[in-house]
């Protein structure tokens, strides 16, 4: 008869081993291109913002250059003598802080035109109010135009948020130009008595031309700060913004106002412009602190934001890969035991797999189990009855 050989386990197929862990492989790619997109643009949102930051500083400097200038200009063009402390400090500030970002900002050429422009005030002859009009004026275009630069380098015209992005343009175009053009319109109406008769046509175009120009940027910055504040997730911003732009709006009403012939009257009031433009310019001196400020608030609780995103996206990425990594081991693992165990049956199996008896096979010829077997010291054989029997 024939003895069956033990089962050997039949081991498993390459595709069930490798199927597994190409499953896993194939897992952590598209993890991982998403954790690289994902990084990338928090990354370039962070750089922005970060950017924007610095933006947000070299305005803030340029806010008493600005006020300096204008005041300057108003001093030249009165006749007085100008006083250059408060518009020299006011350079020496700006230009600690050009030599600080400057280089990020791409701002030193615009800078050094500037200030080079505003120091050589002093020897352009201001005892002739109408050049030291035109020579304040050229000083206060190369101060917008640097506004313009800072803007476009920083990364502020570009903002992704509408309430930052309505700040930073009323902060940095509105503002500015509002007063730039608001404090030419006050020098206007003081020298046009003194033109020849001549040019009062001019004069009067000239005058109503600059009214709409100053007027509309102010206009512009109410319309932003309004904006701003109804775009705002930030309880804070209307608190602290609407306050001092009521007073602003109402300090440009009765500038406005001013600014106009009115009854009784061929020309505007010199005096009375002049007051309503103090009082324009202290309001815009209070809102550009308040919207400089919330608008640093923003972005830092934006690069927080990110900072916290940042972490998180990290973490995710590193948990995902150690369970994916943990995944591959075990079934490593599982594989290895699964042939480890199939080399092992197989050997037995192979080595000591039972001989095929046949009944009529000779005793001598039978395999070394299957030979008789003597019991007690040479007694009686114990195939010998079935041999009998035979």
């Amino acid at each position: 008869m024939t003895v069956p050989a033990p089962r050997v386990r039949r081991r498993p197929s390459v595709p069930g081993r490798v199927l597994p862990l190409l499953l896993v492989l194939a897992l952590i790619a598209p993890l991982g291109l998403l954790f690289a997109q994902a990084s990338g643009t928090t990354a370039d949102d962070h750089d922005l913002a970060t950017r924007e930051r610095l933006g947000v500083r070299y305005l803030r400097a340029l806010g008493p250059v600005t006020d300096a200038l204008v005041e300057a200009q108003s001093t030249a063009v009165a006749g007085a003598p100008v006083s250059r402390a408060a518009l020299n400090a006011a350079i020496e500030r700006a230009a600690e802080v050009d030599a600080a970002v400057g280089d990020e900002l791409r701002s030193h050429e615009r800078w050094a035109g500037l200030r080079a422009k505003v120091e050589a005030l002093p020897d352009r002859g201001l005892g002739d109010p109408e050049a030291a009009y035109r020579a304040y004026g050229e000083a206060t275009d190369l101060l917008l135009a640097l506004y313009r630069k800072v803007r476009e380098s920083s990364g502020l015209i570009r903002d992704p948020r509408a309430d930052s992005f309505f700040l930073q343009d009323g902060i940095g175009g509105d503002l500015p130009t509002a007063t730039v053009l608001a404090g030419r319109l006050a020098d206007l109406v003081r020298l046009a008595p003194a033109r020849p008769a001549a040019e009062r046509v001019k004069t009067g175009a000239e005058l109503s031309e600059l009214r709409v120009a100053a007027l509309g940027p102010a206009m512009d910055l109410v319309a932003d700060l309004r904006s701003a504040v109804d775009s705002s997730e930030s309880t804070d911003l209307g608190a602290n913004v609407l306050t001092p732009l009521d007073t602003y709006q109402r300090s440009l009403e009765a500038f406005t106002a001013f600014s106009a012939p009115g009854p009784g009257r061929a020309a505007p009031s010199t005096d009375q412009l002049t007051n309503a433009g103090l009082t324009a310019q202290n309001a815009a001196k209070e809102l550009r602190t308040v919207i400089l400020d919330q608008l640093d608030a923003l972005l830092e609780e934006r690069l927080d934001t990110l900072d916290r995103d940042r972490l998180l996206a990290r973490i995710a990425a590193v948990v995902a890969v150690a369970l994916l990594a943990g995944l591959a081991v075990v079934q490593l693992a599982a594989w290895r035991r699964g042939r480890h165990r199939s080399t092992e049956a197989r050997e037995p199996a192979e080595a000591g797999r039972p001989a095929t008896v046949r009944p009529d096979q000779p005793a001598a010829t039978r395999p070394a189990d299957r030979q008789p077997v003597t019991v007690g010291g040479g007694d009686a054989e114990r195939w010998r009855p079935f041999d009998a029997a035979r």
